[in-house]
């Protein structure tokens, strides 16, 4: 597993003359630099970023998603094992929750593997959600197209995974920033039903019911199966495949992958197209309310006092905002 040491985490407000050509090159001591500067918004990504979308396209992009305990970060490590068995390269980035004191990543994720950190086709990194309730900060698209884009055919990713904080419901964001959404629940909880119950069906492309030695599993995939037929189809819909899996025995990965791939084929190039550019509007948008909410921190003085009392309405504050801005 290659990441930055802990000298390469801090901001920095430039990146070095050749960042760029090692970057390029696939060393990952370049990513973790590229990565950081991204994740600060600092101007020093920029240019690594355009270098990035160069080579766009190349990954298999895959978000792992799904409750809290459903075992995403051990499926996420069964996935590595059973993806350099195979031969590829892979990226993980681990979207954690944010520390209330730092602010920063609880690195949980990183250190569950750990197993990797001598391996140079898997690099790991973590950052922290930020309070995203949909489980993505607003940097998590450029550090994405960052890890996309490193190296070149031989020394780039195969596979890049996504794994998001696991907050349930709000849990959505992930299926605008993939290529493809693997959504994982467990037998216990009745997760199958809540997952249709908020909506979160909707996104998956491939639903692993991991624990499966768990009490259940059967059920869980027939209420599953049962949710799929409940929705508007033609002869075009995906169905998403539904694969038992045990991650902390490796049991069920194989399946999963080539659920991924048989998906990848539906989609084919003009929907892979079409997903990409929905992302990048993702991305912008994103970024735009991530510069909107800093602004009007900025202005806003003793707005939001006077709103709490009573002097000023919501929408006229709103109004006053956007004005200065």
């Amino acid at each position: 597993m290659s990441s930055g040491s802990p000298l390469e985490v801090a901001p920095v407000n430039a990146a070095p003359p050749d960042l760029l050509a090692r970057y390029r090159a696939g060393e990952p001591r370049a990513l973790a630099r590229a990565v950081t500067l991204a994740e600060a918004g600092l101007p020093g990504a920029r240019p690594l970023l355009r270098a990035a979308r160069e080579r766009a396209g190349h990954a298999t992009g895959l978000g792992v998603t799904g409750s809290p305990g459903s075992g995403k970060s051990t499926l996420t490590d069964a996935l590595i094992a059973t993806l350099r068995e195979q031969g590829q390269r892979v990226a993980v980035l681990a979207v954690d929750p944010s520390s209330p004191y730092s602010g920063g990543a609880i690195l949980g994720d990183r250190i569950r593997m750990l197993r990797w950190h001598a391996d140079r086709g898997v690099f790991v990194r973590s950052l922290a959600s930020r309070g995203a309730l949909g489980g993505l900060s607003a940097r998590t698209m450029s550090v994405l197209a960052l890890l996309e884009g490193a190296g070149d055919d031989r020394s780039g990713f195969d596979w890049v995974i996504l794994e998001t904080v696991g907050v349930g419901q709000s849990e959505v964001d992930i299926a605008a920033a993939c290529d493809h959404t693997l959504l994982v629940l467990t037998p216990a909880g009745g997760d199958g039903v809540q997952a249709f119950k908020a909506g979160i069906m909707e996104i998956a492309d491939v639903i692993a019911v991991n624990k499966a030695d768990l009490p259940g599993a059967d059920r869980t995939v027939r209420e599953l199966m049962a949710a799929q037929g409940l929705g508007a189809h033609d002869e075009h819909t995906w169905f998403a495949p539904i694969h038992k899996t045990i991650a902390a025995k490796g049991e069920g990965i194989p399946a999963l992958i080539d659920a991924v791939q048989a998906h990848r084929v539906h989609l084919g190039e003009s929907g892979l197209r079409a997903r990409r550019e929905a992302r990048a509007e993702f991305e912008v948008r994103s970024l735009v309310q991530e510069r909107l909410h800093r602004r009007a921190r900025e202005v806003s003085h003793d707005l939001y006092a006077r709103v709490a009392a009573g002097e000023l309405d919501a929408e006229a504050a709103a109004d006053e905002l956007l004005g200065s801005l």
